[in-house]
């Protein structure tokens, strides 16, 4: 929105929102070339600008050095204003967009690395072939963005938002429990206590890798068993290839086991609690076409887990 290539406008200093704009570009990259070239404009011409409204303002906004730019205590100050307008306006042109009758552009959803690599990924053809003009930026990652502030669109998290003004669905809850390959199992028995896990390999995130506390609560019950032999890795999709390939049992989500059907539970009295997982976006976007459709489509998925899962013992309850 910000970058588009408009025409530099009049030279009388005022702060408009042309120079606002070369401003935000040249504050975001440091660089009144890197600026110039977002802004397809020459590097002079920007240079123009800034001092222009340096002038109009009576303050330096930036310190120049060989490095480049530095936003001085000023520049930070309107540099923190212009992200915020430019922040409403992408909200105001993805609103604009999604009052289209076909579902297209840019969604931007977060979610955990697990759940984003083992459960959404895997499903999202659906939603492609459903609606092929969708452009999705997945970002996965067990820090929570900022949805208000549009650092992402859609949500799915593993605890109830906190955030303010945030419409929210509890999709379901599920549980952290062991499991282990057929293969495994043949080779070195199956432990019929939780003290036998001893003499197994335990794979699992490291308790204080970023992850939910249900799941550390447990690895670290476990771990007290006095295991000799560990593998401990950064995210769920890595303790679920270390199980395939039969080098343990692994503390895992429940909601595999739909798409994993010969993972064989391991203790089955042992688990973790209860952790629900949430879908959330910006009450802003209530009326987003990209959001109601990614979000029916969540919600259908998780119907279609609750027929598959009817009938069978299951580690979590489904909502």
């Amino acid at each position: 929105m910000w970058h588009s290539n408009l025409a530099v406008s009049n030279e009388s200093g005022a702060m408009d929102w042309d120079k606002l704009r070369i401003f935000h570009a040249v504050a975001d990259a440091g660089s009144l070339t890197h600026a110039g070239d977002v802004l397809h404009l020459s590097q002079s011409a920007v240079s123009r600008q800034i001092r222009a409204l340096e002038d109009s303002l009576g303050t330096t906004l930036f310190h120049r050095h060989a490095r480049g730019l530095i936003l001085t205590e000023q520049g930070e100050l309107l540099f923190e204003a212009t992200s915020t307008m430019a922040k409403k306006l992408d909200t105001a042109a993805a609103r604009i967009r999604d009052s289209e009758e076909e579902v297209f552009g840019e969604l931007k959803v977060t979610t955990t690395t697990g759940f984003g690599t083992l459960w959404l990924a895997p499903r999202l053809v659906k939603l492609y072939e459903r609606y092929p003009e969708l452009k999705i930026d997945l970002m996965l990652e067990e820090r929570v963005l900022d949805l208000p502030m549009r650092e992402a669109d859609v949500a799915i998290r593993m605890k109830e938002p906190s955030q303010a003004d945030l419409i929210r669905k509890r999709l379901l809850n599920i549980r952290m429990c062991l499991y282990a390959s057929p293969r495994y199992l043949a080779r070195a028995g199956s432990p019929q206590r939780v003290e036998d896990m001893a003499g197994h390999r335990l794979i699992c995130q490291n308790p204080v890798t970023p992850q939910v506390t249900a799941g550390a609560e447990l690895a670290q019950r476990i771990l007290a068993q006095e295991i000799h032999s560990t593998l401990t890795v950064n995210n769920y999709f890595g303790v679920l290839q270390g199980v395939l390939n039969d080098i343990g049992v692994g503390i895992l989500p429940d909601y595999l086991t739909a798409d994993f059907p010969d993972l064989v539970r391991v203790l089955p009295s042992v688990e973790s609690g209860e952790v629900p997982v949430f879908l959330a976006y910006p009450e802003e976007l209530r009326q987003s076409r990209r959001v109601t459709a990614f979000r029916d489509f969540v919600q259908e998925e998780i119907m279609a887990y609750r027929r598959l899962q009817a009938g069978a013992p299951a580690g979590g309850d489904m909502v």
